[in-house]
């Protein structure tokens, strides 16, 4: 297992993530499943793939944070790839949410940033090599009301990537984001049918994106790319240019 490139895709159990993991182990990858609520979802994904490693963890939380990268390291004791895509999106405007509501998310991205800290510790930095892949979102550009911590913490990521790729200049670690549009996930299903018309009307393409979208552009700034860092590609079918 040496020898076996490695990713660990977090929130891989469903949409967005399980598709990136489906398309890095068809690129040949161990990939390391993250879930937290998703096991059945994660466990899905690891009977398609035919090979990996279930990684539970509350990333909220630094003591499963740890765990997870000890069960890695002793798993595989390497990490290539690591894609950030675990995310919660808890809506309600200004004057409806509670503050434990906005921690909740606030949370979530020390995670991002915990892990990542752990990961090139243990892992990349000792390799001299490594790619780090965010997954963000159109509205951490545009803004969306009533989801003002979700926005805030999506650009954040985005300002965690330009910073992070300076910091690790040299190292050939690369550190990128993928900011996808309104993609056809269980998120964007619960949405009621005028919002959904809505946001058609302003998408050039005329259609919502697939998971395999987002996915094909995460794997190529997984195995290609190298000239590209503390970028944000867009994917979001003309929503947005930025």
């Amino acid at each position: 297992m040496e020898d076996k490139r490695v990713a660990l895709v977090t929130g891989g159990g469903t949409g967005i993530g399980a598709a990136c993991v489906r398309s890095l182990a068809a690129t040949g990858f161990l990939v390391g499943i993250h879930y937290h609520r998703s096991e059945e979802g994660a466990r899905a994904v690891l009977a398609e793939t035919g090979e990996g490693l279930l990684l539970p963890g509350d990333l909220t939380r630094s003591e499963d944070i740890d765990a997870l990268v000890e069960q890695l390291k002793s798993a595989t004791g390497r990490l290539d790839v690591l894609v950030h895509n675990a995310g919660v999106s808890l809506n309600a405007d200004i004057n409806a949410m509670r503050l434990e509501q906005f921690d909740a998310q606030r949370l979530l991205a020390r995670g991002v940033w915990y892990l990542t800290k752990r990961v090139l510790r243990q892992f990349m930095l000792r390799r001299n090599s490594g790619r780090i892949i965010t997954i963000s979102s159109v509205v951490g550009h545009t803004g969306n009301g009533g989801q003002i911590p979700y926005t805030m913490e999506k650009a954040a990521l985005d300002a965690f990537t330009k910073s992070l790729a300076k910091e690790l200049s040299g190292r050939n670690i690369l550190v990128n984001a993928v900011a996808p549009g309104f993609i056809d996930t269980a998120m964007t299903a619960s949405l009621p049918e005028v919002a959904r018309e809505r946001i058609m009307a302003n998408i050039p393409l005329q259609r919502m994106g697939r998971p395999e979208e987002v996915a094909e552009v995460v794997t190529f700034l997984a195995t290609a790319g190298t000239y590209i860092t503390g970028s944000v590609i867009h994917v979001n079918g003309g929503l947005y240019g930025g």
